[in-house]
This record gives C-alpha cells, sequence and structure tokens, in this order.
C-alpha cells in the first residue's frame, strides 16, 4: 500500500512539471557584471552564476567574453487602495530590471531583456515596524526571483543574426 502511494505521489509531482533547480550552462567562460563590486544585486547574480555553472565572474570588464550591462533597475512603490480616512491600505512593489549582454567588443549577442515583478501587500499605519519588515522580505524574494529568472535567460541566450548590408 505505501508503495502505491509513493508511486501515486511521484507520479503527479512529475506530472505538474515540477523540476529542482539545476545547474545553468551559460555559453561564456567568463562573464563581467556591470554593477558596483559590493552591490547586492552583482553579489547575488555572481554567487549563483558560480555556483550553478562552470562560468566565472571576473571584476575586469577587458578579460571577460561577455558583459551583462544593466540599462534599468529600479524598485518601484505605488499605492493600490486607500481607506475612507485616506489612509494607505495596500501597496504594490515593482522590481524593474533592463539588461543587455555584450560581447568583448561590446556588441550585443542577443536582444535586450526585461524582467519585471510585482508583489501586492497590505499596509498598516499602525502596524509600521511589522509592514516595513514584511515588505524588506518581499523585496529580497523579489531580488532572488529576478536572479534566478535572468539565468534562465542567460542560459538561453542565442546570438543575434548578422545584419550584412549591401
Amino acid at each position: 500500500m505505501r508503495r502505491l502511494i509513493v508511486i501515486v505521489l511521484a507520479t503527479l509531482l512529475a506530472g505538474c512539471g515540477f523540476q529542482l533547480r539545476g545547474s545553468y550552462n551559460l555559453p561564456w567562460d567568463t562573464l563581467y557584471i556591470g554593477l558596483p563590486e559590493f552591490d547586492v544585486l552583482r553579489a547575488d547574480i555572481k554567487r549563483n552564476v558560480e555556483a550553478s555553472s562552470v562560468t566565472k565572474v571576473v571584476n575586469d570588464r577587458k578579460e571577460a567574453k561577455a558583459t551583462l550591462v544593466i540599462l534599468r533597475n529600479d524598485s518601484l512603490r505605488n499605492i493600490l487602495s486607500l481607506s475612507a480616512r485616506g489612509y494607505v491600505r495596500e501597496v504594490q512593489l515593482t522590481r524593474v530590471f533592463f539588461y543587455r549582454i555584450q560581447d568583448a567588443e561590446g556588441k550585443d549577442i542577443s536582444a535586450p531583456g526585461q524582467i519585471i515583478l510585482q508583489r501586492d501587500m497590505t499596509f498598516d499605519d499602525e502596524l509600521l515596524l511589522a509592514k516595513g519588515s514584511e515588505e524588506a522580505i518581499i523585496q529580497r524574494d523579489m531580488q532572488s526571483d529576478l536572479v534566478q529568472q535572468l539565468l534562465r535567460r542567460l542560459s538561453l541566450a542565442k546570438p543575434l543574426p548578422d545584419v550584412k548590408k549591401e
């Protein structure tokens, strides 16, 4: 009976598309990340790249076969709803990230990409410290999600077709 339950659960789990995060095969041996060396996002990207692929993150752009150029990296906070007294009741946290990948000569390797993440959260002025902590946790979760999406996209990067002028 237990074997049957295990087999049924394994079949259901496999059927839903669940799979553990594996390694990423980035198409470059070395990568330069266009963010300041002590930036938290850069550290997250570097840690994930080096932990899940054979690609090495370098600190000198000249040593890299590819460069991750960050075009936009913004965290936004918008009010979604107000109470009858005019107090904020719900906010939307948005993370906007635009990037491009360039080769050693500065030519785009693939089309520019964008990742936009949004999360809604309730807000209460009486629970200001708790809501501040909740927002920080959500921001960290969004950054983790951003890095995972970025790595998946980098691993699937395909070169742009050459456009020859006649």
